[in-house]
């Protein structure tokens, strides 16, 4: 929930298994759209912000074919820079990994990510994670 109002989320994993787990989660909290390339991404989170109904929150996979990411996530930041969004509205990027070294972590947040989640995820730590980056997860 954001200030009572459910959140609209944005699920990109290129592997349906994990896609499909983390949409299932994330349904408890708001609306969840799910893709599964980095491309997909771009081009959803663009339409949201061209019909002011923009993400609360994007749980974003790390290793993705088409665009890792990384990647996907420094593109949204600078949309936000170019469409002029406010630091306080911007979008909580969620990193999903499998690779939770140091340097993943690392290229992750100095890219611009409020926190990240190490595959395999349950409810429990996903609700931790959601309620450390600002959100309200209990009724």
């Amino acid at each position: 929930m954001v200030q009572g109002v459910p959140m609209k989320m944005l699920v990109v994993d290129d592997e349906l298994v994990s896609r499909k787990k983390m949409e299932k989660i994330l349904q408890h909290y708001g609306v969840c759209q799910a893709v599964d390339s980095g491309k997909a991404a771009i081009e959803a989170y663009t339409q949201a912000l061209l019909t002011q109904e923009p993400f609360d929150l994007i749980t974003l996979d790390v290793s993705m074919p088409d665009m890792g990411g990384t990647e996907v996530l420094l593109m949204i930041r600078i949309l936000e820079r170019k469409n002029s969004v406010p630091k306080e509205r911007q979008v909580k990027i969620l990193m999903v990994t499998s690779h939770a070294d140091q340097e993943t972590v690392m290229a992750s947040i100095e890219a611009g990510c409020n926190d990240y989640i190490k595959k395999p995820f349950s409810m429990e730590r996903v609700t931790q994670k959601l309620n450390k980056i600002g959100f309200t997860t209990s009724g």
